[in-house]
């Protein structure tokens, strides 16, 4: 069942316009997860890049990618916003009207757990995320150097999240799995805003 079908049976009003923030570090999984969602090919994934004055900082040549998929009076907006550190500082552009954050973690990657964990933090105390319910997508887990979900969670200190409703789940974005379940969260947890 594809992404679009899930949303149109669970959505709460017609002509809704969802806006959904694809955000981690790089190399945390973030474009495959957007392809994977999107039913495109992912054999071929290079990082999205950003032009900042002269300089290219790896990580599409805009800084993000984004999908949108209109149907039945329904739209419905991933933005994958570039991680690399000289990127981060520019997510917050992209804040206003999200209805859903979908922070994206490699689960391999345990040296850069504090890292992950200093800006999810720093994504939580931002206004305009205030009470946006959180997705947390521990990514990778089909690499056997994976920590299990339950372990990052307890690693990120979710249990004293209390502002909104969070979720933690497995996923592998290269085989999917996990991937949908996942988004059936998101679409039982959409708390649209206000227009």
């Amino acid at each position: 069942m594809g992404l679009l079908s899930i949303l149109r049976r669970l959505k709460q009003s017609p002509e809704q316009e969802v806006r959904l923030l694809l955000l981690g570090l790089d190399n945390a999984g973030k474009t495959t997860l957007l392809k994977q969602l999107a039913a495109e090919d992912i054999s071929h994934i290079t990082p999205t890049q950003v032009q900042i004055g002269t300089h290219l900082v790896a990580e599409s040549h805009t800084g993000f990618n984004i999908k949108s998929v209109q149907s039945s009076g329904f739209k419905l907006n991933v933005w994958d916003i570039g991680g690399q550190r000289k990127i981060r500082p520019y997510w917050r552009n992209y804040f206003e009207d999200t209805d859903v954050l979908i922070y994206v973690i490699d689960s391999s990657d345990r040296k850069r757990f504090e890292e992950t964990s200093l800006e999810l933090a720093e994504l939580l105390e931002e206004e305009k995320l205030a009470a946006v319910p959180l997705l947390i997508f521990a990514n990778k887990q089909d690499l056997v150097t994976a920590s299990p979900a339950s372990e990052l969670a307890e690693s990120l200190s979710l249990h004293t999240i209390r502002d909104r409703m969070w979720q933690v789940q497995a996923c592998s974005a290269v085989t999917a799995e996990g991937v949908q379940d996942g988004m059936t969260w998101v679409c039982r947890n959409i708390t649209f805003r206000k227009k």
